[in-house]
């Protein structure tokens, strides 16, 4: 890339971070009072799904592989992000509870445990990556299945929480970091997740996905995704390029299960981040578009919303659900968009460009 693409990449990349933030303060300081409890919490839901089918789509989209354990990171970040914010908030001022308004000491801690979450469980997928992304197709779906199920399994062998100040301070850090609620979940984590921050993090979330795509080393994972052999002949060191991807797809699923983590009445339980979480993950992806951006965005949309809007069908809600992802498949087998974008297709496509053949 040379410098004046380089420069203007650089431009881009501000401006769409600079209007997710500004359309993430207009969430928080002006429409949520407009929108009301119900629609705030599906505002934020849609946000941690747009997080989760972007990360995702790095490694089944991108890259071609796939993984059926992304839930398996969630749950890492998500549980050592809580642990940081619950213990810190213990030990900093003697009590969980919510510290601050917003930007202020609480916020700051907790926008830090989101950064250590995700690094947690970057470092959980490195530590997955390595030894597995040799492998391809089923055996990598099989592994990274396993790696979700036993996540889940010793966060429910965890102790309890511990519930005082003075019982944080006398208690080992190895009972500490082992103390996450077990099956029965953790109880107790401030709820510092509002539209604000969730919006912010998919903005950043956007601009790096999108700036990876069209990356050298966004090619060198659409090569692999397009023909592995072919890219090793040519010099692409695949297995390194693989768990990189992993890598960077882990981190922002462990920004996300933070997020998770911190909404409002939740008691964050390893029950929910399991298989089931994965597979709603993988759903968003597939219908999407396997390597399209916009389409794994409006996915995540629509299938956040579309549970919300059944609603008032309760008895035949999940019929109509998976008859509407039967019938989408059937109609788009490759997802919404294939591996196009939005507005590569149809309308949307600059004037003058030629149609492909």
């Amino acid at each position: 890339m040379n410098g004046g693409a380089a420069v203007r990449s650089v431009k881009s990349n501000a401006a769409a971070i600079a209007a997710g933030v500004l359309f993430a303060v207009l969430l928080q300081f002006v429409l949520r009072g407009v929108m009301g409890p119900f629609v705030s919490k599906v505002m934020l839901d849609i946000g941690i799904n747009i997080i989760l089918a972007l990360s995702l789509n790095i490694v089944n989209g991108f890259t071609g592989q796939f993984s059926i354990g992304h839930a398996g990171f969630m749950a890492v970040g998500g549980y050592a992000a809580a642990a940081i914010t619950y213990y810190g908030s213990l030990l900093l001022w003697g009590s969980a509870a919510i510290h601050g308004d917003i930007m202020g000491p609480g916020d700051m801690l907790f926008l830090g445990a989101c950064g250590a979450g995700g690094c947690a469980a970057a470092l959980a997928g490195l530590v997955v990556g390595l030894p597995s992304l040799r492998l391809r197709g089923d055996y990598l779906a099989i592994v990274t299945l396993g790696f979700g199920e036993i996540i889940r399994v010793l966060i429910q062998q965890t102790g309890d929480v511990l519930l005082t100040a003075d019982e944080v301070r006398s208690a080992s850090p190895g009972t500490v970091l082992t103390s996450l609620g077990g099956s029965l979940g953790f109880p107790g984590i401030p709820f510092y997740t509002n539209l604000f921050w969730v919006w912010i993090w998919v903005a950043v979330t956007l601009a790096a996905v999108w700036r990876l795509k069209y990356s050298g080393l966004g090619r060198a994972f659409l090569s692999i995704r397009e023909d592995e052999l072919a890219a090793e002949a040519m010099g692409v060191p695949t297995t390194r390029v693989k768990v990189t991807a992993f890598v960077i797809s882990a981190f922002f699923a462990g920004i996300a299960g933070a997020l998770f983590a911190h909404l409002v009445g939740t008691t964050l339980n390893p029950g929910e981040l399991g298989f089931q979480k994965s597979f709603d993950i993988i759903i968003m992806v597939v219908l999407g578009g396997m390597g399209s951006i916009s389409g794994s965005i409006i996915a995540a949309i629509v299938l956040t919303i579309l549970p919300e809007a059944l609603r008032a069908v309760a008895d035949y809600r999940m019929i109509a659900y998976a008859v509407f992802l039967i019938a989408l498949m059937i109609w788009r087998p490759s997802g919404l968009f294939g591996v196009r974008e939005l507005w590569e297709l149809g309308p949307f496509r600059r004037r003058g460009e030629a149609k492909p053949s």
